[in-house]
């Protein structure tokens, strides 16, 4: 049953929003009626700056007007830009209207920032509908938003359809398997998206199963950030196997998902035939001992791979070893960075990178862990009383 109070609360919430925003546009028409008075402090005419920025641009002002949103000197500033940045301005759905009717009449816009403004699906589907045909824009950041599956779908079937946009970030959205398929059939449809940013997202082992045949299938993308998300298992392994047969990613980032001891043997497999890859991040990864061995196999053969890193992973000093004399034992091996950062190690591995050392001159080895150092101190035998303690 509906909340008696819940029309009443609403129509208090949009006769307060309408006051703020009549408000807004009164300070506008006297700050324009001032614009040739004298000012005292710099502070004040950057103010009254704001003002005259905002009045010189009646369009903006009325779509603003229209959809009920405080109109922001820096939105005005920016709209001859190549850049519009209102991040964090909760701009929300009906912000995000008024963006877009900006978007429309500004073609000289190329970065789009919105990140963290609550723009939802409702919000995301406006903006998809400036972006299919947009023809400036080639940066979108829309992280931060809860854009859920209707959002992403939106997004997903407008930017199938441009080929102006190359980087796209759609961090911290909470997206899940049902939005990853959507994002795989962009995957498969769009070839324009050069770098891609899905980290701090809830996509699972099934949604490693739907995006790893996209990635495979893909020719675009050269840069995918998936960190801190759910990828386990056998979700891990697909989305490994997908790595295996792409042949344009260059920089990847699995970094914060549990791939595991099997995901990593499913890299070291995709490492083997993968000949593009120049940057890949496992860092935190539950992989022990064991995957690391099994990642060592890949590195024996690859000969693109640039930079790797396995940080805080529970692969010990055996772990490392194993990495190492896999890159010993591979002559044209193009690593030139091995991160091993919080990984306990010991003199034993010291001794092999002085050796591997002269063998790749060129490979920088990254160790930050603590290392506990043993001192044979003999205690002595008797210690002198201090005067405080002497009996009297």
């Amino acid at each position: 049953m509906k909340d008696p109070f819940e029309g009443a609360d609403e129509d208090e919430e949009l006769e307060e929003g309408a006051m703020a925003v009549a408000g807004a546009f009164a300070e506008l028409r006297e700050a324009e009626n001032s614009l040739n008075a004298d000012l005292d402090s710099d502070q004040e005419t950057e103010g009254i700056q704001g003002h005259r920025e905002l009045a010189k641009d009646p369009l903006c002002l009325r779509s603003c007007q229209t959809h009920s949103i405080m109109p922001v000197s820096c939105f005005f500033r920016q709209r001859i830009a190549g850049e519009l940045n209102l991040r964090h301005r909760g701009l929300g759905p009906q912000g995000a209207q008024a963006v877009a009717f900006t978007l429309t009449n500004n073609p000289s816009i190329k970065r789009l920032d919105l990140r963290d403004n609550g723009l939802c699906g409702t919000g995301a589907e406006v903006l998809a509908a400036v972006l299919r045909t947009s023809s400036s824009i080639c940066d979108v950041d829309l992280s931060e938003n809860q854009l859920g599956v209707t959002g992403t779908q939106a997004l997903c079937a407008a930017l199938a359809e441009n080929q102006t946009v190359q980087k796209i970030q759609l961090a911290g959205n909470r997206l899940e398997e049902q939005a990853a398929q959507h994002l795989a059939a962009f995957l498969l449809a769009h070839t324009s998206v050069k770098s891609l940013d899905l980290s701090y997202n809830e996509l699972n082992d099934l949604a490693g199963e739907i995006l790893g045949p996209a990635l495979a299938e893909n020719t675009g993308l050269t840069e995918l950030n998936i960190r801190w998300n759910h990828l386990r298992g056998s979700g891990a392994t697909a989305f490994a196997k997908g790595l295996e047969a792409n042949i344009f990613l260059k920089v990847l980032d699995i970094s914060y998902n549990g791939f595991g001891d099997s995901g990593a043997s499913a890299v070291g497999e995709a490492l083997k035939a993968n000949n593009v890859l120049e940057e890949l991040n496992l860092s935190n990864n539950r992989i022990s001992v064991v995957g690391a061995l099994s990642l060592g196999f890949g590195l024996q053969v690859n000969q693109t791979l640039r930079i790797l890193v396995v940080s805080r992973n529970p692969i010990r000093n055996e772990g490392c070893l194993g990495l190492l004399k896999s890159v010993r034992d591979n002559p044209a091996s193009a690593l030139e960075l091995l991160d091993f950062s919080d990984i306990q190690i010991n003199r034993e591995f010291d001794d092999l990178a002085s050796s591997v050392k002269v063998i790749l001159p060129g490979l920088c080895l990254k160790t930050g862990a603590h290392r506990p150092e043993y001192k044979k101190e003999l205690l002595p035998l008797f210690k002198p009383l201090s005067p405080a303690s002497t009996t009297k």
